[in-house]
């Protein structure tokens, strides 16, 4: 297929809406959505809130503030499913939402495997 060069690029159509058009990576969120997704700091299922309040786990916020720069570390790196461990807490983290999948005790677990993850982080 040849490519015509004889046609003039004219001027690029007006913005629409409030005048700043979202940008987008393909198929991925606006960047403005990931900047709000970020600044939301770390969420937990509704499975892993389970898991927290049923196994007594410690999530304070020092352990969150933790498990933040944990997440973003791994992202960093290009992380899509990481287990963060911290102390005695191992999480499996889904890292481009930034969401606690699962959390447990690390020595009281059944049989310690994890499956389905790309890394691992030591916070």
């Amino acid at each position: 297929m040849a490519i015509d060069r004889t046609q003039q690029v004219g001027p690029l159509p007006p913005p629409r809406g409030n005048g700043a058009a979202p940008v987008r990576s393909a198929g991925g969120p606006s960047f403005q959505d990931a900047l709000r997704s970020a600044a939301a700091g770390v969420q937990l299922s509704s499975h892993a809130q389970k898991r927290v309040d049923r196994r007594d786990l410690d999530l304070d916020p020092a352990r969150m503030q933790r498990l933040d720069s944990a997440i973003t570390r791994a992202a960093e790196k290009g992380s899509r499913n990481s287990v963060v461990l911290l102390d005695d807490l191992a999480v499996v983290v889904d890292v481009r939402q930034r969401t606690v999948v699962t959390a447990l005790n690390a020595q009281q677990g059944k049989e310690r495997v994890f499956t389905n993850i790309d890394s691992v982080v030591i916070g």
